[in-house]
């Protein structure tokens, strides 16, 4: 049996390993992740700036989780000095960055990522109904990498068991080398007194950079399109709808998620909401999300019901994921919001 899970975990990690070079992490709170959705919504904000974790335990149960988190801060600039107005309403610029970490097969397969990313929002029109357009811009490095110590190869048979300190006999096999990618996007946004509505369209990997494990010069990291969009308003005073959606695709993969929450404002406190909703995460996930917004910090977790074919797996795979974010706004208070701004798991 012991030779079978090692048979099994080698064939496994190669597999996946070469399959997820041409895929990105994604989570189902993907409201919860902007930098990793479009570059444009760096800055986007309610606020002055704000810091973003995400955690997700992936298909714990039938086989080995995969695990992501990440962390991530963005913030205006140029408020007060925008290029065509001095309104601090009007144009104004993002700056953010984002720390990533991905990993499959209880470690076996590991990746982290960094990013940086600049945007600018200029305000097309105001009064009543404003309109805006955004642009943004990024870079990624990524990094990939097998421990090749925990898997077993045929060489290293002994005939009672596999030893690990005897040569695999897979030279070929190469530690993957960094890669740098670049990212662009653009955002529209309308907004009026009680609602809100984005739409934008994003490319990662536009340079598409070279990733291999297995020494392919022809191997290179797919790139990855994403279009987004999301709808805010105010039902009652004390009630808000938000819904998202969003779809992207990279070389063979798609994936596509849509839903929406009702978020209720307590009478008494201005500043804390709990939403409850549900998405629905492309033949794979119903996904279930309750929330908290106290002040400027919001509290997300979610899970997913798989309804894909490992439902029918004798141990139930578990997917849980968890998002907190603190905002900020420097020059009015620890619970101030954007004048007019409906509240927004983008924002």
């Amino acid at each position: 049996m012991k030779n079978i899970i090692h048979i099994i975990l080698l064939i496994g990690g190669i597999a996946v390993t070469n399959l997820s070079i041409g895929q990105d992490p994604n989570f189902s709170q993907f409201f919860s992740s902007p930098l990793n959705i479009n570059p444009a919504l760096t800055g986007h904000i309610n606020n002055d700036w704000r810091v973003i974790a995400n955690f997700r335990d992936q298909w714990v149960g039938p086989a080995s989780p995969y695990v992501t988190g990440t962390i991530s801060y963005d913030r205006k600039i140029f408020q007060n000095k925008t290029l065509f107005t001095e309104d601090e309403e009007g144009n104004y610029g993002g700056i953010g960055g984002m720390l990533m970490y991905d990993q499959a097969m209880a470690g076996i397969v590991k990746s982290t990522y960094a990013s940086l990313n600049g945007s600018y929002s200029i305000q097309l029109a105001a009064g009543q109904v404003s309109h805006r357009l955004a642009a943004g811009f990024g870079a990624i490095y990524g990094r990939r990498s097998v421990d090749f110590s925990k898997l077993s190869f045929e060489d290293q048979f002994t005939g009672y068991g596999f030893d690990a300190n005897m040569p695999s006999g897979e030279e070929a096999l190469s530690s993957m080398k960094p890669y740098i990618s670049v990212t662009a996007g653009l955002l529209y946004n309308i907004s009026t007194e009680n609602s809100n509505f984005d739409i934008g369209f994003a490319g990662f990997h536009l340079n598409q950079p070279k990733q291999t494990f297995l020494a392919d010069k022809n191997q290179t990291l797919a790139m990855r399109k994403v279009i987004h969009a999301n709808y805010e308003t105010y039902l009652k005073v004390n009630i808000v709808l938000n819904t998202n959606a969003i779809y992207q695709w990279q070389d063979e993969a798609t994936y596509y998620s849509f839903g929406g929450a009702l978020g209720y404002i307590l009478p008494d406190e201005k500043t804390t909401i709990v939403n409850a909703g549900l998405w629905y995460w492309s033949k794979n996930a119903f996904t279930p999300y309750l929330g908290l917004v106290y002040g400027n910090l919001q509290f997300g977790a979610s899970y997913d019901f798989t309804i894909s074919t490992l439902r029918d797996t004798r141990r139930k795979p578990n997917t849980w994921e968890f998002s907190i974010i603190l905002r900020g706004d420097k020059s009015h208070g620890p619970n101030s919001r954007a004048k007019g701004a409906v509240p927004c798991p983008w924002k």
